[in-house]
């Protein structure tokens, strides 16, 4: 095996921060409600479902949340007006 194929089976998979920000969010949910991510496959899978959907709706506005302070903060920052 070459080099350059070497280096492509060790090569790991690039960190996405964002994703892993959604899990913790998923997370600090399920936390909330007395579950973990692996304590929901002893639910029933409807329970499981409707926990996860929240979760997931959570997590996304708190995203958005974050992403909407960046974008004042920039905005701030670089003295533009709020238009």
């Amino acid at each position: 095996m070459n080099e350059a194929n070497m280096n492509k089976k060790d090569a790991k998979p690039a960190k996405n921060p964002k994703a892993d920000l959604e899990m913790m969010y998923i997370d600090e949910y399920l936390q909330g409600k007395g579950y973990s991510r692996k304590e929901l496959a002893g639910l029933p899978e409807q329970e499981t479902t409707r926990l996860m959907i929240e979760a997931s709706q959570y997590a996304s506005f708190r995203l958005e949340e974050l992403e909407s302070r960046a974008r004042l903060l920039t905005k701030i920052h670089d003295g533009n007006d709020f238009s």
